[in-house]
Parts: structure tokens; C-alpha cells; sequence
């Protein structure tokens, strides 16, 4: 039997034990097998003891699967129906197994036999006769389970893995959360039995953690994350735990993310394992990052250094990109000069970056950063605790950036210099998360209104990252312009054009990047400036014999990511260039003018049917089947429902190196001819294409991802799925763990209670929604 049986069976066993044991209407169908074979990861088990009053096969089945579970959960509620047998006698008080019974239905025959059980197993006999006895008896067992911890004196700290609380909202939507809590015992006969009173814990949003981490010391692309002992992602900037559909909602699964599923170029899992086995160290490797809701990649080499938090869980890394972050460029200014300017009204600062500490002291909640900057440097609030070293360097950036505001006052002032209003923000940021605008158009007639602003995640300074047109336009040469067409949440923007570059200062060994500075302009306005240009080319010097206005031919200005910002066809622009001319696409790849790159997303959503239901959970509902006949026939018809899935897509981009080709495209006997070639000093290249011949038969090339599927062929069915389970990835075992103690009384075992009248009828439904809880 292969693993992958050995799973399904085990999947759909344990799903369908419960309603065996209560309904009686199931049979197991493991008649007559040794349990080992069946089931194969507690294969390492001796045999079951012998029941006392077998009851045929099936009695050894419930035994087999029971004392089983028993050893590899180390504690088992067995829930016994007195219909089903008289007696199970499990007896395993040299293992390290606790039994917890519980007899339902106010016929107590049974109690004498079940409470020997528990008593010989260190566990506690419970009968649930009423509806009242359900919430308490069930729960007997914390109290046993919290013995030893209560007589070693043991406080543990638990933390909890990320959670999103609903009822937590930023601006963004509802937050991650992590909780820290300890158990509170009584103290009063603790040998005997130790109470636990109850737990105490408080609620951490992760962001307010990420608001200590230093971001302006990571550089443009650096960022901190941070891990649970067994490798799930409690914070990380690509960690995304919700999707948008009519509203933001939290994802099935989007609290296992395991960092080998965002950090995937790391095959190895070296970085993840030594993470998760809490050690400190250093590990690089070259990686691909998206940006722009994953339309872009960027390809660079990141350090990263990580180490243990003590008294966690958890363990926290830092990714530095070379090249970035290395060297910082600081000037003195007076602290006059600087606060004058920082108070400036087109001045503002990173709202997630921590300048001040203005959350420990309630009197100081009020203040805003520059407030609270402006308190400390003068002396007014000394106790204050900031960061001096950023906050002089701020001021520096305040003071030397000031005369921006002049010159772009002059500018809105000069109508001729923009008299149809087409540019409508200039913005500038600095690598100490200030930032200037200047607005040329009023407020409300902006034609992108949510740049620069909260809602725009990926364009502010944040507390895991830099702006994207700051990031973008660092990885180009210096004196390079990037122009793109933001891509929103919803719909494409296709109304507006971003333009920034880079500020550097230039050395034969040091160039940091200090500051980028854009514009934000209305899309018609910058395709208008195009299409002059192209027309003024005859009047300039006579060599043009074609322009674009020619209807034989098609122009194109497309970015270094493939996205047309500038056609003839409106309804194009912001399209991958690959899905309106697949022929040319085509070509420039195979042509190395463009470079396909792949890249994984394990936590897309996939559409899948909602009838398309798991046959394990079915099977344990006989009630279910005809509850999914009616499904598929009458009401899902045509339905589907998102569920997590593993996807692969593509990302393009251009070869720096190559400034100008032509090619040619057979297609179907008629010969097809383009030219592409690179403007200077922007990441844009002008595609002019022969329309003469018909390529439309030739398939487009799209970013469309692909699920995953993990499956050789039909012979050799879920394989790579079965690899995937037999690929364990480490986990850290809690360093403290404590199972039983010898001081114990396990004779506090619970009592025997005669009573009449069952109410197992009545009490069969609540008991099953209780533990399917």
C-alpha cells in the first residue's frame, strides 16, 4: 500500500471514527489486518492489548485505531456508546498515554469499567447525562492535563501564531495580530490536583512590532521578518493574508504560510531551517522580487541575517539587497534651520516609521512626529525617546530639500510651463522616509487620487518597505526616467503616467541613492506629447520617410516590463504587450531582447466548483450523500468558490544591453517586419510593427498564472502530491513539556454516577458539533 493510500485511509478513518462509535451504523474495514500495515505511520506501535470481552473484528478495529491514536496524540477523549459494546479495557499506564472517557446518557452500567480505565491511565472519567454537564465535564481534562505544571511550578509563555482579528481594523483592513497569554493555577493542594484558574494574555497587532525595526537602516529594498518554531511566517512583506473579492477576506490557510513559500528560491531550506531550530547566522542567495501587485520582477542578491527571540518562539530575520544600504550619506545642520523646514506644509513623515516613541507615555499619544521631534530637539520633552541619530538626519533632508518648494511654486505659477494642467503632482522622497509635494491641480480634480496616500500601499513609505516608484527607479542607471501605468486593487489605472528617478551621488567608490523625485501626470497628456514628437520627425531633419501615422504600420510605446503605455488603440493601453501582437512578443524572446522569468505564488486562490467536495468527509455522513446529490444537481450548478492552490506565471523583461533590432515573422508565407529601439534615458522602447500581413493565427503570450498540479500522469496519479507529504519540513518542539509528574494523585480520576432515563437521542448532535469544533 503506498503513502499515498496510507493517507486517505488514515484521513478518512479518523473522520468517520466519531459518528462509528456514537451511531453504530459504520463498519471499518480493516477486518482481519494487522493495524501496523494499515496504519502506516504509527507502524513503530507494539500490538494493542487484548480486549477482555472482544466483541468480534470490528472490536478490534475501534481497539487497534483507538490505542493507536492514544500513543501518537498522547491523550484521547474515547467516547463510548454502551449500544456498541459493554466494556473496552485499554490498559497502558507504562506509556506515556493519558485515556480520557466519558459516558453519555444517564445509564451508568458502564461508569465502574470506564472510570477503571481513566484511573489505570492517569486520565478522568466524565458522564455527561444532561445538557448541563456537556461544557463542563468535557473539560475535565484541562484540569488533568495542567497537574504537572501546576507542582513544577511551571508559568510557560505561549505565543500564539499571526491571526487576523476582524474586529482590529487599519486602514487597510482588518490586522494581524499575535497573542502572548500564561496560565493562572491555584496553588492551594497542588500535589493532589492543581486547578487551573484560567488564562491571562493580552493582544500585540504585528504592526505596531514592525514599527521597531529601523526600515531607513535596511535600505531601498531591505525588510525584517519573523517565524514561528515551526516555520510559519508571523510577519513578512509578501506574507498576504487576505483577498479581495467584493470585500477584503482572510484566506483558508493564511495562517500556515511556511517561509519556504515566499523565500522560495531557497530550495535547500537552509535559511527556513536554521530559523526554525533557533540558531544565528547569515545566508545570501540571488532572488526575484515582485512589485506592482506581481506585474513586475525585480532580480537581485540579498544577505540575510537572522537569530532567535528569547522567551518566543519565534525568530527574526533581516534581507539586505547589495547594493543598497551600505552607505548612508549624513550632514550637519543647525536644529533651527531643520525643524523650520520639517514644519513646512508640503513636508511629511513615513506614518509607520517610529521617529519618537509617542505610544509609551499617555500624555504623548496626542502628538504627531513632527510634533514630538520638534518637543525633543528643543528641550521640552527630554524623556521622550527618539531616535537622534534619524531625526538629524531628517533635519538635514529638510533643510536641503527646502528649495523645491520654491521651484515648484514657481513652475504652477508659469502657465505656460503647463497650461493644459497635464502634469498634476510633483513628489519628492528621501531615503529617511520625508517626503514633499506640490499639487498643480486642485485636490479634487486629481485623476489618480489615492497616490500618496494610505490607501495606495505600494506608493508611501511604509513599515516594510520603500514606495515602489523609489524602488523602481534605484534599480535603474542613474539619469534614468521610469514611466508606468500604476496598476490599482480593482481596475488597471489607465488614466494617469508615474515618471521618477533616482538621486545619486556619484564617487569612484560610494554612490548611495538618497532621494527619488517624480511626477504624476494625465495619461492623454503624456500620449498627446508622443505622438508630437513622432510627427515633428520629417519637419526636423528629413530622414523620416514613414511616420505613425502611416496605416500600414502600428506603433507602440511599451515599458522595459512589456506594458503599452502609448497606441493607437486606447482600449490597449496598460495591456501586455504579448497579448496584442503574440507574433512579435514571440520573436524579441527568442531574439534575447526580452527575458522570460518564472515565477511561483503559493498562496494564489484558485476558482474551483463548489460541488467539488472531499469523498472522505462525505463518507462519514451517510446524510451527506444525498445533501450532495442535491448540490451538484440543483444548487451549485455553476457556482464556484475560491480555495488555495499553487500557481506558476511568467514576468518579462528587457535586455539593458540591447538599444535597437529589427526582425521577422513568417507568418503563413507573408513576411512581417518590426523594429523596437530604446529612448534614451527612460526604461520605454518605441515598437514600430509592419501591419501588412495577418499574424493573428499566432498565439498570444499572457502572465495568465497556471495551477500547480502535482501530477505525473494518469498512471502514476498524485505522485508528486505524495512526495510533497513524505517531505517533512523541521519543526521546533516546545523546549518545555510536561506530560505527567510522579507527586500526582492520579487517583483523582472522576466518579461513577448512577442515574436513568438516556438521553443519548437528545445529546448525540450537540456532542458531535461540540468536537467537530
Amino acid at each position: 500500500m503506498d503513502c499515498c493510500a496510507i493517507h486517505r485511509a488514515i484521513k478518512t478513518t479518523a473522520q468517520g471514527l466519531l459518528f462509528f462509535v456514537l451511531s453504530s451504523i459504520c463498519v471499518l474495514a480493516v477486518f482481519g489486518q494487522d493495524y501496523r500495515a494499515v496504519f502506516g505511520r504509527v507502524s513503530h506501535l507494539p500490538p494493542p492489548p487484548p480486549l477482555i470481552q472482544p466483541q468480534g473484528h470490528y472490536m478490534a478495529a475501534i481497539q487497534c485505531f483507538l490505542y493507536a491514536l492514544c500513543l501518537e496524540t498522547h491523550h484521547f477523549a474515547c467516547f463510548v456508546n454502551p449500544s456498541v459494546f459493554e466494556t473496552v479495557d485499554i490498559y497502558v499506564s507504562s506509556a506515556q498515554v493519558r485515556i480520557f472517557p466519558y459516558l453519555i446518557g444517564r445509564e451508568s452500567a458502564f461508569a465502574d469499567n470506564l472510570k477503571w480505565m481513566a484511573c489505570a491511565n492517569k486520565g478522568y472519567f466524565s458522564q455527561i447525562s444532561t445538557l448541563a454537564d456537556v461544557q463542563e465535564n468535557v473539560m475535565r481534562y484541562l484540569h488533568v492535563m495542567s497537574r504537572p505544571k501546576v507542582i513544577d511550578h511551571e508559568h510557560d509563555t505561549v505565543w500564539t501564531e499571526a491571526y487576523v482579528d476582524s474586529a482590529l481594523k487599519d486602514k487597510s483592513g482588518p490586522s494581524l495580530m499575535t497573542t502572548v497569554a500564561m496560565p493562572v493555577f491555584s496553588t492551594k493542594n497542588e500535589t493532589n490536583q492543581g486547578i487551573l484558574l484560567g488564562v491571562v494574555g493580552t493582544d500585540i497587532p504585528l504592526q505596531e512590532l514592525m514599527k521597531l525595526i529601523p526600515k531607513h537602516m535596511l535600505g531601498i529594498h531591505g525588510y525584517a521578518f519573523a517565524v514561528t518554531n515551526n516555520g510559519y511566517i508571523l510577519t513578512h512583506p509578501d506574507l498576504r493574508p487576505l483577498y479581495q473579492e467584493g470585500q477584503k477576506r482572510r484566506k483558508p490557510n493564511y495562517s500556515s504560510v511556511d517561509l519556504s513559500e515566499v523565500e522560495w528560491e531557497d530550495k535547500d531550506g537552509i535559511l527556513r531551517n536554521a530559523m526554525v531550530n533557533r540558531r544565528t547566522g547569515t545566508f545570501s542567495m540571488e532572488v526575484k522580487k515582485t512589485v506592482d501587485r506581481g506585474r513586475r520582477v525585480l532580480k537581485m542578491h540579498n544577505d540575510y541575517y537572522y537569530t532567535d527571540i528569547k522567551g518566543t518562539p519565534f525568530s527574526v530575520g533581516v534581507a539586505l539587497s547589495r547594493g543598497h544600504g551600505k552607505y548612508f550619506f549624513r550632514g550637519n545642520v543647525s536644529v533651527e534651520a531643520g525643524l523650520r523646514d520639517l514644519e513646512q506644509p508640503d513636508v511629511a513623515l513615513a506614518d509607520e516609521w517610529t521617529y519618537c516613541n509617542t505610544e509609551e507615555e499617555h500624555e504623548h499619544r496626542h502628538l504627531t512626529q513632527i510634533q514630538a521631534i520638534k518637543l525633543f530637539m528643543t528641550g521640552r520633552r527630554p524623556h521622550l525617546k527618539c531616535d537622534r541619530e534619524l531625526i538629524q538626519e531628517v533635519l538635514f533632508d529638510a533643510v536641503v530639500t527646502a528649495p523645491l518648494e520654491a521651484y515648484w511654486t514657481g513652475l504652477a505659477l508659469n502657465k505656460s510651463e503647463n497650461s493644459d494642467k497635464g502634469v498634476e503632482i510633483a513628489f519628492l522622497g528621501t531615503r529617511t522616509g520625508l517626503s514633499r509635494t506640490n499639487l498643480f491641480v486642485p485636490a479634487d480634480q486629481l485623476s489618480n487620487q489615492d497616490f500618496l496616500t494610505a490607501e495606495d500601499k505600494e506608493g508611501v513609505f511604509n513599515a516594510d518597505h520603500f514606495p515602489l516608484w523609489y524602488k523602481r527607479a534605484a534599480e535603474q542607471v542613474p539619469g534614468t526616467f521610469i514611466y508606468s501605468i500604476p496598476f490599482s486593487t480593482a481596475l488597471e489605472n489607465k488614466s494617469v503616467v508615474l515618471a521618477s528617478t533616482a538621486i545619486q551621488l556619484l564617487d569612484d567608490r560610494k554612490s548611495p541613492i538618497v532621494a527619488a523625485v517624480g511626477i504624476q501626470m494625465k495619461l492623454e497628456f503624456f500620449q498627446r506629447k508622443f505622438w508630437t514628437a513622432c510627427r515633428q520627425c520629417t519637419a526636423l531633419d528629413g530622414k523620416c520617410s514613414i511616420s505613425c501615422d502611416n496605416e500600414d504600420i502600428n506603433c507602440y510605446l511599451i515599458d522595459n516590463n512589456g506594458f503599452i503605455l502609448v497606441t493607437e488603440e486606447q482600449s490597449q493601453t496598460g495591456l501586455f504587450f504579448g497579448e496584442v501582437e503574440g507574433a512579435v512578443m514571440n520573436k524579441l524572446l527568442q531574439m534575447g531582447s526580452f527575458k522570460r522569468i518564472t515565477l511561483y505564488d503559493y498562496q494564489a486562490l484558485c476558482r474551483e466548483y463548489a460541488g467539488s467536495s472531499d469523498s472522505a468527509r462525505m463518507l462519514s455522513d451517510p446524510f451527506s450523500v444525498v445533501k450532495w446529490l442535491l448540490t451538484e444537481l440543483v444548487m451549485s450548478r455553476g457556482k464556484t468558490m475560491m480555495v488555495p492552490c499553487d500557481t506558476e506565471y511568467p514576468a518579462f523583461v528587457s535586455e539593458r544591453t540591447i538599444k535597437e533590432t529589427t526582425g521577422n515573422i513568417d507568418c503563413e508565407g507573408c513576411i512581417r517586419s518590426f523594429v523596437i529601439q530604446q529612448i534614451p534615458s527612460s526604461n520605454l522602447f518605441m515598437v514600430v510593427v509592419d501591419n501588412k500581413c495577418d499574424c493573428s493565427s499566432a498565439p498570444p503570450v499572457t502572465m495568465d498564472p497556471i495551477e500547480i498540479m502535482y501530477i505525473l500522469s494518469k498512471r502514476n496519479t498524485d505522485s508528486l502530491k505524495c512526495d510533497r507529504l513524505k517531505f517533512q519540513k523541521d519543526r521546533k518542539k516546545p523546549e518545555s513539556c510536561h506530560p505527567f509528574h510522579p507527586e500526582e494523585n492520579a487517583m483523582e480520576c472522576g466518579s461513577a454516577t448512577r442515574l436513568s432515563s438516556p438521553l443519548t437521542a437528545a445529546l448525540l448532535p450537540l456532542i458531535i458539533a461540540t468536537i467537530s469544533r
